[in-house]
């Protein structure tokens, strides 16, 4: 059997420490990623405005998970980022795909939320 790591906490200390590393995480990519400051505009109009507009649960849940999903996946492409930046900064063609794949990522999490969004509301107004 593997020995536990020394740096694995559990119960309510892991819970604290948790949460501090991800609002760490989170003021972090708030202060350095442009596009996550013009997403989170986006869920702050958007997520409210999906919880109004959806007729029941599921179409609420459907309208406010996929405007969600956009910061979600912008904080996972921006840690990829981070790592393939912390490997090398060197131009190098796995450094740059894994980057393109990143954004890639981002951008059919936003077309996701589109289309969500024009497949449940459309309707009502044709």
């Amino acid at each position: 059997m593997a020995s536990a790591s020394p740096y694995k906490t559990s119960g309510a200390t892991r819970a604290v420490g948790a949460l501090r590393n991800s609002l760490r995480g989170l003021r972090g990519a708030w202060s350095s990623e442009s596009a996550l400051r013009q997403e989170t505009l986006l869920v702050a109009v958007l997520l409210p405005l999906g919880l109004w507009l959806g007729r029941d649960g599921t179409q609420r849940a459907l309208l406010a998970g996929s405007t969600l999903l956009v910061p979600i996946v912008e904080l996972l492409n921006t840690a990829l980022e981070d790592a393939v930046d912390r490997i090398s900064l060197e131009p190098h063609e796995l450094s740059r795909r894994a980057k393109d794949l990143g954004s890639a990522a981002v951008l059919l999490t936003l077309a996701l939320c589109a289309l969500t969004w024009t497949l449940l509301l459309l309707p009502r107004w044709l």
